[in-house]
């Protein structure tokens, strides 16, 4: 027997409305955009494929209604992309999907502690630089930041600031395919110099203070100037502001959908499970039926959390 229509419409307050999600291409970050989307199949929403492209470009979309909300705005690194798509005005920061992400540089442990490196400062020394050139052409190789996820536009500006243009080149291209070359060279016992943020399985191969450590900058300076924020972590200036990773909705479907806007709103994912589930990636298990399975799990491990959320965003409905 069938529960009567209004209990049904009460458990699945999005029943008959269709949602498009977009997620950076980036398949590393696309486990929580699948939690996300668990959550609002539970509450009846019509789920479409995501769309999957650049950061900037998701800005756009969003603003423009061409998606109706992501999990992945970095809050402090893609600011500019939010602002020049509309900023408020055309889109919603719905709530804190993950706090305390960093970013910042690293050299393997060994070279650090025999050349006694502990900046990206230390690296104006030609003579340090030269410990991790791999084209021979001079100067330090980074691996670095893919064009269009923001953080290739604050490591330029750092080497223009802490005066490394001379000494250091950032290498960008597919940054999983550099640093898999970057932890073959460690494995070979070679220097290596990269730029990496967390949540990510890099942390866990190249484990910092046994394998790698962060270099600090010498002050904060950040591309847009402001320089107040913290970018320290334990203990260490990496020279990029601790973030925060929000859930941002087309601002025409949050106001027509309170309901979805609730749930993102208390959607949080601890930077430590997505690590896990990235390595998990790493090993192998790296199809979309794979991070979808992972999300699952995470789903029913956190069940009692996950339908408190669930509660919340149906009594939004009413």
């Amino acid at each position: 027997m069938l529960p009567p229509a209004g209990v049904f419409a009460a458990e699945q307050p999005g029943e008959g409305v269709t949602v498009t999600p977009i997620f950076p291409t980036i398949t590393e970050e696309h486990f929580r955009g699948q939690v996300a989307i668990i959550g609002l199949e539970e509450l009846g929403y019509e789920v479409e494929q995501p769309k999957e492209t650049d950061y900037p470009t998701m800005m756009m979309a969003l603003s423009y209604g061409d998606a109706d909300f992501t999990v992945h705005l970095w809050d402090k690194l893609h600011d500019s992309f939010y602002q020049r798509a509309g900023g408020d005005d055309s889109m919603v920061k719905a709530g804190d999907v993950m706090d305390g992400v960093i970013q910042g540089y690293l050299i393997d442990k060994k070279t650090a502690e025999e050349y006694e490196i502990e900046s990206m400062d230390d690296l104006r020394d030609p003579q340090i630089a030269a410990l991790f050139d791999t084209n021979d052409d001079g100067k330090a190789d980074l691996t670095g930041c893919n064009p269009g996820w923001g953080c290739e536009v604050t490591v330029d500006h750092h080497l223009a600031a802490y005066d490394l243009m001379d000494t250091v080149a950032q290498n960008r291209g597919s940054y999983f395919a550099l640093m898999a070359d970057t932890i073959t060279r460690y494995e070979q016992g070679e220097p290596i110099l990269y730029f990496t943020w967390v949540p990510q399985w890099i942390t866990a191969e190249l484990v910092p203070d046994e394998d790698v450590v962060w270099l600090e900058v010498p002050y904060t300076d950040l591309p847009d100037g402001n320089n107040d924020v913290d970018t320290e972590y334990n203990g260490k200036n990496l020279g990029f502001a601790v973030d925060t990773i929000k859930a941002v909705l087309n601002r025409d479907f949050a106001e027509e959908n309170p309901v979805a806007r609730e749930f993102l709103s208390h959607l949080a994912i601890s930077v430590d499970a997505e690590s896990a589930q990235n390595l998990k990636m790493q090993q192998g298990e790296s199809s979309q039926e794979d991070i979808r399975g992972h999300a699952e799990q995470w789903v029913e491990a956190h069940r009692e959390q996950f339908d408190e959320w669930l509660a919340e965003a149906r009594a939004a409905a009413e």
